[in-house]
C-alpha cells in the first residue's frame, strides 16, 4: 500500500522555549566553535525561490509530485517535466542573498564544522560554502533511472528546448522544487526526451522526490557530522518531515545544544535550546557583524557552475 508523505504537522501540547530576537546567545555558541549548520528552504526566500511551509508557503495551494507518481505513469512525468522545464529559468536565475553568504563567512572563518542543506538550489555553493552536505540532492543535476548515467540541467534544458521550440508560456508561480504551475492544455503539448546514454531512460532530477528515501551512506554521513559537531543551528527550516528532523533529534539525545533561527514554529522545537524568530538575512547579519566576520558580496557566482558536495 502507498502512503503519502508528511507535508504538514500540527503543533502539540509540549512546552517550548520562547522565542527570542536577540542573536547574542547564537553567537556565543559560534564563538566557542564546531558548530554545524543545517538549512531549509527559508533561507532561499530572499533569492525569490519560495518556502514550502512559510506565510506564503506553496503548500497552501500545491501538493510536490511524490516519487511513486513520477515513477508511476508517462503522463505524470511529462506533467513533472513541462512544469520544471519552466521553473528551472527561475531556480537556474537565483543568486545568492545576504544569509547564504554570511553562512559561508562564518565557515570561512571557522566557525563551523560544515553544512547540511535540505535545499536543491545549489544558493549556498556560489556564495562560497564548500564543506556542503546536499541532503536532498541538486536540481543542477539529472539522472536516468535506466542505465544510471548523470547530465547536467543545462544539458537537459538545451535538449528539451530543440524538442519543444516555442514552449514559452508564463508559469502562473515557481515552487521550491523548480516546479512551475501550468495549466493541462499546456502540459500535453510538451514533449519530454531520453536519456542519450541508453537512448529510452527515464530521465529524472537527481533530487529527493517526496515519499523517497534519502541515500542511507548520505544520511550515514550527516549523522557523523552532528556526532562530531558541539552544536547543531537550524537555519530556515521547519523541520516538518524526518529527513531533517532526525538530525536535531540525534543531537539532542547526544546533549549537544540545538539552536533553531526561523520565522514561526518548527517540529524541532521541543528539542530546541534557543529558537530566535526573526528573518534569516537579518539574524544572519546581525551574527556577522557581532562576530566581526565580513561577508564577500563578490562571491555572487553562477550556482550552478560550481562543485556541488554531497
Amino acid at each position: 500500500m502507498r502512503t503519502r508523505p508528511t507535508l504538514s504537522w500540527t503543533p502539540g501540547d509540549e512546552e517550548l522555549p520562547e522565542p527570542t530576537s536577540s542573536v547574542e546567545p547564537v553567537a556565543e555558541v559560534l564563538r566557542a566553535g564546531r558548530v554545524l549548520v543545517l538549512s531549509g528552504a527559508g533561507i532561499s526566500t530572499e533569492s525569490g525561490i519560495p518556502d514550502y511551509r512559510g506565510e506564503g508557503g506553496t503548500l497552501r495551494r500545491h501538493t510536490p509530485m511524490t516519487y511513486q507518481d513520477f515513477v508511476g505513469g508517462e503522463d505524470a512525468r511529462r506533467r513533472y517535466w513541462a512544469r520544471s522545464h519552466l521553473g528551472w529559468r527561475t531556480i537556474g536565475a537565483a543568486r545568492p542573498n545576504r544569509g547564504h553568504r554570511a553562512v559561508a563567512a562564518l565557515a570561512r572563518h571557522g566557525y563551523l564544522t560544515g553544512l547540511i542543506t535540505q535545499n536543491v538550489d545549489g544558493l549556498h555553493q556560489a556564495a562560497g560554502s564548500r564543506d556542503v552536505v546536499e541532503l536532498h540532492g541538486s536540481l543542477a543535476r539529472v539522472v536516468c533511472l535506466g542505465c544510471g548515467a548523470t547530465s547536467t540541467r543545462e544539458e537537459l534544458d538545451r535538449r528539451l528546448r530543440e524538442a519543444n521550440p516555442g514552449f514559452t508560456a508564463g508559469a502562473i508561480r515557481i515552487n521550491p522544487d523548480g516546479d512551475a504551475d501550468l495549466s493541462d492544455d499546456l502540459v500535453r503539448t510538451f514533449r519530454p526526451v531520453p536519456c542519450t546514454g541508453c537512448g529510452d531512460g527515464t530521465l529524472k532530477p537527481d533530487v529527493v522526490f517526496f515519499g523517497e528515501n534519502v541515500p542511507r551512506a548520505r544520511v550515514e554521513e550527516c549523522y557523523a557530522r552532528v556526532d562530531a559537531a558541539a552544536a547543531l543551528l537550524v537555519l530556515g527550516s521547519s523541520l516538518t518531515v524526518l529527513s531533517g528532523l532526525r538530525f536535531v533529534r540525534h543531537a539532542a539525545r547526544a546533549g549537544k545544544p540545538v539552536l533553531v533561527i526561523n520565522q514561526g514554529v518548527t517540529r524541532g522545537d521541543q528539542h530546541a535550546a534557543l529558537r530566535v524568530d526573526l528573518p534569516l538575512g537579518q539574524a544572519l547579519t546581525e551574527l556577522t557583524d557581532r562576530l566581526g566576520v565580513d561577508p564577500d558580496p563578490a562571491l555572487d557566482l553562477d550556482p550552478h557552475a560550481v562543485p556541488t558536495g554531497g
